[in-house]
């Protein structure tokens, strides 16, 4: 494959590039990376957003998230993390751990999100986003969460794929043993 580089067209958060023969998109901020925060409140319910997403037209649910390095070029994973879940959820984290970095898709983006487990959960705020975001959060009983994300998709949410394996990192560590 070559390797010649063309940028086919640019905006504020996105660049379109052909990289040889192929197309593919690339974040503009923070390296190509976003977060996202699995949190469960002290009374162990699962923190999920909720939001109407532009490029799918139908509202989705998500676990909190966000960009790094839309704000500051020097910002990290865990302050990443922290911040969109006080922004997103109105909770802030006693303890952040990083669990595992990874390609969200790789055909199609440079793009790579870090999940990160979010401890110790003290009620801060409201949530809902900042700006335009409009995001309602719903706090769910742990058990019952899988149950409510398929209610949900039968009602027509689109739901993030990436809910599942946040729903496995509660209990388990990337590697499969207990998270502790």
């Amino acid at each position: 494959m070559s390797d010649s580089r063309q940028i086919l067209h640019e905006g504020h958060w996105l660049r379109l590039v052909r990289i040889g023969h192929w197309e593919s998109c690339e974040r503009v901020h923070g390296q190509g990376m976003a977060v996202i925060v699995i949190a469960v409140t002290p009374a162990d319910e699962v923190l999920f957003v909720e939001q109407y997403r532009i490029p799918l037209g139908a509202r989705t649910i998500e676990m909190p998230a966000g960009l790094v390095g839309d704000e500051r070029q020097d910002d990290s994973l865990l302050e990443a993390a922290r911040r969109e879940l006080i922004e997103e959820t109105g909770w802030a984290p006693g303890r952040l751990e990083l669990l595992l970095t990874g390609p969200t898709s790789a055909g199609l983006t440079n793009e790579r999100i870090a999940f990160v487990r979010a401890r110790d959960l003290v009620r801060v705020g409201q949530g809902g986003g900042i700006g335009d975001e409009a995001i309602t959060v719903h706090a769910v009983p742990r058990q019952q969460a899988p149950r409510w994300l398929m209610q949900k998709a039968a009602e027509g949410y689109e739901l993030d794929l990436k809910l599942w394996a946040g729903l496995w990192m509660i209990e388990h560590n990337p590697d499969g043993s207990p998270a502790t």
